[in-house]
């Protein structure tokens, strides 16, 4: 499984002075996300915001996959307050590492969060890069089987439901789903499956 290595001191604050920001960096406000190699390695920290401001600051976040016996997935409808995609489907899961954080850790505060989700067995499944124009993160896909009862938050999900493989396939490039669980979806399929 995947997981971060980080110094034994706090990593130097970004952005970094430079010629055209010289001077101290600034002091930060909001979380505080790690800034990481691909493998994992933790060389420094910065606002979420500067993450998703166009820089290609590789930072770490991690996705839950949730499917029943019968091969169903579940999927959260993102609220129209968030930023990115807001009303589309997506995996039932999925958030960032704040700084110190381990992946597991973020796994499971995240999944008490969106979904009061406290008790599940989750399965390394892969680690990806997904970019986009705003950022760039490292992906650390996991999987549960089962049907828990799931407790959607109002604020950060609007609703939930368990969709077929059929339903998914049909819903491919509608608009429907975000690009990001599309992507995930057609990499992970098959290990997905293979849980059953």
């Amino acid at each position: 499984m995947f997981d971060l290595f980080y110094p034994t001191s706090p990593a130097p604050l970004y952005p970094r002075p430079n010629a055209d920001h010289p001077g101290r960096p600034a002091v930060p406000a909001g979380e505080m996300l790690p800034l990481i190699e691909p493998d994992g390695i933790v060389y420094g920290q910065a606002p979420r915001a500067w993450c998703h401001s166009g820089t290609s600051a590789l930072h770490p976040v991690v996705h839950l996959q949730l499917m029943d016996r019968d091969g169903n997935i579940y999927l959260q409808k993102r609220s129209m307050i968030k930023h990115r995609w807001p009303g589309r489907w997506d995996m039932a899961v999925g958030g960032h590492v704040s700084y110190g954080e381990r992946i597991l850790e973020t796994l499971y505060r995240e999944a008490a969060e969106e979904l009061g989700l406290v008790e599940f067995n989750p399965s390394y499944l892969d680690t990806y890069i997904f970019e986009t124009k705003r950022d760039r993160e490292l992906v650390v896909v996991f999987a549960s089987i089962g049907h828990p009862n799931l407790n959607p938050d109002n604020a950060e999900v609007t609703e939930g439901r368990w969709w077929s493989l059929e339903d998914i396939a049909a819903a491919l490039g509608t608009g429907l789903l975000t690009p990001s669980f599309e992507g995930e979806f057609s990499r992970i399929r098959e290990k997905l499956t293979a849980m059953l």
